[in-house]
């Protein structure tokens, strides 16, 4: 693991968060490359519950991840989606995105959160907690992709709909 500082994210990281998920996602072939746009769309409308930067000890920022709201069968259950996370290609594999999702999810506990949901590969994000529940459904990608981690409670039942950034 590098040595790191993550901090919410400033107005003057912008354009370097902008850069950085451009650059972590060009290569992703299950990637449309909007991620950039998804996060800018999610600040513009005040809806980026948690914008998390990490920084390499000289200022330089490697990694980013952002959490926003979700609802469940049309209802706010204050659950969240955890993306996109993005770490530079040339600092993936050193903990700097287990770092950033440790923290956000942190985050999300102390702000009383009842539970956060992601869409991604399974090897990765079960190490958080995360898992496949049959009564959180979220359309389209195979199911086994889409896992749900519960903070206070049970998950509730229905499908997860992504706020409009997304789409």
């Amino acid at each position: 693991m590098i040595d790191l500082h993550i901090r919410p994210e400033r107005p003057a990281d912008a354009a370097s968060i902008a850069a950085l998920l451009y650059a972590a996602f060009a290569g992703n072939q299950h990637s449309n490359h909007t991620e950039h746009q998804i996060v800018e769309r999610l600040r513009a409308g005040g809806r980026l519950a948690v914008s998390l930067a990490a920084l390499l000890p000289d200022g330089r920022l490697v990694g980013h991840v952002a959490f926003s709201k979700v609802t469940i069968d049309g209802r706010d259950e204050d659950w969240y989606g955890l993306g996109p996370l993005a770490v530079l290609p040339q600092a993936q594999g050193q903990g700097v995105g287990a770092a950033l999702v440790e923290a956000g999810l942190s985050v999300l506990r102390r702000k009383g959160a009842r539970g956060c949901v992601v869409l991604g590969e399974p090897a990765y994000y079960c190490r958080f907690g995360f898992a496949q529940d049959a009564g959180l459904r979220y359309p389209g990608p195979p199911p086994e992709y889409f896992m749900a981690l519960p903070f206070a409670g049970p998950a509730p039942q229905g499908v997860v709909a992504y706020d409009g950034a997304f789409a």
